[in-house]
């Protein structure tokens, strides 16, 4: 997830000049739908494996594909000044958002955890004004309020359901915030390596970090049915390795601005899953708060209006019209 806004990289420019790019529009789709069935299967997958067997399992399978592909693609390694960015990122982004994640879905459903993660662009924002030096906007601000107010309708409206569903909101948060800092992170690393190291380093880093659980996962494996090993292989695969993949490929073809936009469209698709595969929908008032989150993104990412063409100084007698800035200038 996540999520720079930024100029097209090469190779990039001809998707935004022209209008969308339908490879960059077909992978994009790819990785939302991926993503968004992550949420699912995560759920699906809780009633055998422990939040951090599930995320170490993932984050192998993920390690073994990505590292696959690059060196099919001849990435190499990274240079040491990227080492740093990829260890802290992968840690937090892969590593300590997937336990978080895995953890929250076992207490709230995928809907409600999907609605809640989706604040990361919003904290990603923050964090980037602050460790990035980007900046505060006001609409920024604004949105944070409408977010912020929407996550504690979340939560209140799952106050019914005891200690365990406000709990696994916080750590649905937790997630989000691992995840926002992950990405604020790499986003100075990828200055000094390409996106598939960064990615590929950044699993390893994840995976690394949670082998603490392996002696968890071995068990649970052991005792789990084919179908559940076969999610975690799922999720390692396609979520993980491809959608990452796609969505890299979606953003060398045109802008994160532009595409970022898209994973607005996960919640809705995991709300959608998670009623037709799971039996699973989010209280009315719960998705009131989902949407309140969303909005505040919406409205962190608004643009202001372009700026007003400067009128033009009437002409002198005699003399041709001369823009006010020029003249200005010449003062």
């Amino acid at each position: 997830m996540s999520r720079q806004a930024g100029t097209t990289t090469a190779g990039g420019g001809a998707g935004s000049a022209s209008g969308p790019d339908g490879r960059a529009v077909a992978a994009a789709l790819v990785t939302v739908l991926l993503w968004a069935s992550a949420f699912i299967v995560i759920r699906d997958s809780a009633a055998y494996f422990g939040p951090g067997a599930l995320a170490l399992g993932r984050l192998l399978v993920a390690s073994v594909v990505l590292s696959v592909l690059l060196l099919v693609r001849g990435g190499g390694f990274p240079p040491r000044a990227a080492w740093p960015g990829i260890v802290s990122s992968g840690v937090l982004w892969f590593g300590a958002y997937m336990v978080a994640l895995n953890a929250g879905e076992q207490r709230v459903d995928a809907g409600t955890a999907a609605l809640i993660i989706n604040i990361g662009p919003i904290l990603m924002a923050l964090l980037g004004g602050w460790l990035l030096k980007e900046g505060f906007p006001r609409k920024l601000m604004a949105g944070m309020a409408v977010s912020f107010t929407g996550a504690v309708v979340v939560g209140l409206s799952l106050s019914g359901g005891g200690q365990s569903s406000l709990i696994g909101v916080l750590l649905c948060l937790c997630a989000a915030l691992a995840n926002a800092v992950g990405v604020v992170l790499q986003k100075p690393t990828l200055r000094h390596a390409t996106p598939m190291q960064v990615t590929t380093f950044g699993a390893l880093s994840g995976a690394v970090a949670c082998l603490p659980f392996a002696g968890q996962l071995v068990s649970q494996v052991g005792r789990a049915p084919a179908a559940a090993t076969l999610q975690i292989v799922y999720l390692g695969v396609f979520p993980t390795a491809l959608a990452f993949t796609t969505w890299a490929y979606a953003v060398s073809r045109t802008t994160v601005g532009k595409m970022g936009t898209t994973t607005y469209a996960v919640p809705v698709l995991v709300v959608f899953l998670s009623w037709l595969f799971l039996g699973e929908v989010p209280g009315l008032l719960t998705l009131c708060g989902g949407l309140l989150c969303l909005s505040g993104v919406a409205v962190s990412r608004l643009r202001g209006r372009a700026p007003s063409p400067v009128p033009e100084a009437a002409p002198r007698s005699g003399a041709p019209a001369q823009p006010v800035a020029a003249a200005e200038s010449e003062r």
